[in-house]
């Protein structure tokens, strides 16, 4: 299978599947001296991992990372104190599948010859024929995401130390849109979400807080931890949210995180409102990155605009906006353009309907993004389909568990994706600064 990698100096290689025994990320291009851990990758992969409420599918996969190569197993001399710290070799993580349980494996097995309209499963099909790993949609599930999300958060780290930093959030949903909001503001409410995320999450309890998956850990070690997780599936004890005191101390929303309490809490109501007829909905998601160097880029093929359009690579994004969008075919030149002014000795925007980019170079203004997220395809309603492999009609009759909007989860995914994009296109652009600049 091609097409499974991104990236030139900062490469990404993922691998896996829905119901395979889990899913790789190989990163190449980790700089060395880098301390990330575990517990870290993990706590952006609970804001996109299912079995978290009402807005996502009740597979309940915990998503717990292991860091398999790639940092020291211990110092490395007497007096260096370099353990656990990345060392410039490839960066493999592991996310290991650990609920599915054989009767799921059957629902789709059951339906398998009856492609669900609007998911690969046909086209996949047509390309792999019998062998196409079907079972969960395979390589073609959101379940892949989690690999994204997990490259994201390594790259943010790195990120971070450049003064770069990355936000997404759910801008619309079932119809619903958000206000403007300073991204000052939304941070602040995007870290009290991932606070209340991860306080309540049953599996950071366990696994974590209480230190049975701790840094220094060797691999076999953890694995028996893993194995207990598999076993507590459906057991753990929920951990009880006072929705209200999340409200009123954090002004954020409990399981959808529009920073907007009361667009989000309009969100979620018509997100069920929909669900509950037995259909799915869809959204937007916006991501802002601030930090970013004036010039960074390439011309021509390698447009930054133009890479970052490769996030529709992310299943059920179906449009890519770089700041005013769409939008700029109803404005004027001098309506679009963003006039440029001295102040101060520095340079200043009127306006940044370009998003923060011309030529496919960064101009040091925020960059914006807006990515379009459809309907989920897997609905609780009839649909006219096909047998794939008799190619006589049929009527496909949902069984299988399912997100009843994505963007919801989405968000997580696309913040990683664009620091993924971002990392490699800085390494570029240092590397060749220095060059000349030196």
């Amino acid at each position: 299978m091609l097409g499974c990698d991104l990236g030139t100096m900062f490469k990404v290689a993922v691998a896996g599947g829905s119901y395979q025994d889990g899913l790789t990320v190989h990163l190449q291009g980790v700089p060395p001296g880098l301390l990330i851990t575990e517990e870290q990758i993990y706590e952006d992969l609970l804001l996109r991992k299912p079995g978290q409420g009402e807005l996502t599918s009740p597979r309940r996969e915990p998503d717990i990372p292991i860091i398999y190569n790639g940092i020291n197993a211990a110092d490395t001399m007497p007096g260096f104190k370099n353990a656990g710290h990345t060392n410039g070799t490839p960066f493999v993580i592991l996310i290991p599948n650990l609920d599915r349980h054989f009767e799921h494996i059957e629902q789709y097995q059951v339906t398998n010859r009856t492609p669900r309209p609007g998911h690969a499963s046909y086209a996949s099909y047509q390309k792999y024929d019998h062998w196409d790993d079907a079972i969960g949609a395979g390589i073609f599930s959101g379940r892949y995401t989690s690999t994204i999300v997990a490259a994201g958060a390594v790259a943010k780290k790195i990120l971070a130390g450049k003064g770069i930093e990355v936000s997404a959030y759910v801008r619309e949903a079932a119809g619903v849109s958000m206000p403007d909001m300073p991204i000052e503001q939304i941070r602040t409410k995007a870290a009290a979400y991932r606070k209340i995320r991860r306080e309540h999450d049953p599996i950071w309890q366990f696994v974590y807080q209480s230190g049975r998956i701790k840094p220094g850990m060797r691999f076999l070690e953890k694995m028996p931890v893993l194995s207990e997780v598999e076993k507590m599936i459906g057991s753990f004890p929920k951990v009880e949210m006072d929705e209200k005191k999340v409200r009123s101390e954090y002004g954020v929303h409990p399981s959808l995180f529009c920073p907007d309490l009361p667009t989000a809490d309009e969100m979620y109501r018509k997100i069920i409102e929909i669900k509950d007829a037995g259909d799915s909905s869809g959204g937007v998601v916006e991501v802002v990155a601030t930090g970013v160097p004036a010039g960074m880029g390439e011309p021509v093929f390698r447009k930054l605009d133009g890479e970052l359009g490769r996030m529709l690579s992310i299943g059920a994004v179906k449009a890519v906006e770089i700041g005013a969008g769409v939008k700029v075919k109803d404005m004027t030149g001098s309506q679009c353009n963003d006039q440029l002014f001295a102040e101060g000795g520095n340079v200043r925007f009127g306006s940044n309907n370009a998003g923060g980019i011309t030529g496919g170079l960064t101009t040091g203004q925020p960059i914006v993004i807006r990515l379009t997220v459809k309907p989920t395809p897997t609905i609780s309603k009839d649909q006219h389909t096909v047998d794939k492999v008799t190619r006589e009609g049929a009527v496909l009759k949902a069984v299988t568990r399912r997100d009843p909007t994505l963007v919801a989860r989405i968000w997580p995914v696309a913040e990683a994706f664009i620091a993924v994009i971002l990392l490699d296109h800085l390494m570029m652009h240092v590397g060749y600064q220095g060059m000349w600049r030196q």
